[in-house]
């Protein structure tokens, strides 16, 4: 399953766009819509800054900083837990060399003592490009052999036997069923004999 990743948000190419903005609402005869569309915003967005613009000026149109909650794990940690990935499951006491979120959660909190919920591990999984490995799975008594016939002989055999057998009907009143009531003759329906 691959990861939608977000860009992160440029605080200050934003901030750059709210000053032009404020350079424009500064020219006399500009209409709002007109400033929207040469900024390629939403009109509510710039009718927003226009009022705070219009109530304290330039510097209330800053940037309030990095927007939602700080990460738990910075950069340094997060390299430490990939070196601790890394060496496998087997090498952190599990049972077998596979790695799961709950497993995963274990590790972190061993490595840098903040606890996360197995379901919120793949964020941090995300955030340091590791993604959802599944293991192929083949019998052991696979014979690639016998795996090349099947595909190219047995099976293309089957395919045309199924085909030439016509095809079927689900339906208990198909016209050949047995349990279907037999009909009348084609052509106009006949009237009921009076006796």
């Amino acid at each position: 399953m691959p990861i939608r990743r977000v860009p992160p948000r440029d605080f200050q190419a934003l901030e750059s766009r709210r000053r032009r903005a404020a350079r424009l609402f500064a020219k006399a005869g500009l209409a709002l819509a007109s400033i929207a569309r040469e900024l390629k915003v939403s009109r509510m967005s710039v009718s927003r800054w226009h009022r705070q613009w219009k109530k304290s000026g330039q510097d209330s149109l800053k940037g309030a900083g990095r927007a939602g909650r700080k990460p738990r794990l910075q950069a340094p940690e997060l390299r430490r837990i990939a070196t601790v990935l890394r060496q496998g499951a087997r090498h952190q006491g599990f049972s077998a060399d596979l790695w799961t979120l709950p497993r995963v959660a274990t590790v972190i909190e061993r490595v840098t003592g903040v606890r996360y919920h197995p379901g919120h591990v793949w964020k941090v999984l995300g955030s340091m490009q590791w993604t959802v490995q599944k293991p192929a799975q083949q019998a052991k008594e696979r014979n690639a052999d016998q795996v090349a016939y099947w595909k190219t002989v047995r099976w293309p055999e089957l395919k045309k036997t199924l085909r030439s057998s016509g095809p079927g009907s689900s339906s208990k009143t198909s016209p050949d069923s047995p349990s279907s009531p037999p009909s009348a003759e084609p052509g106009r329906p006949a009237g009921k004999r009076r006796s």
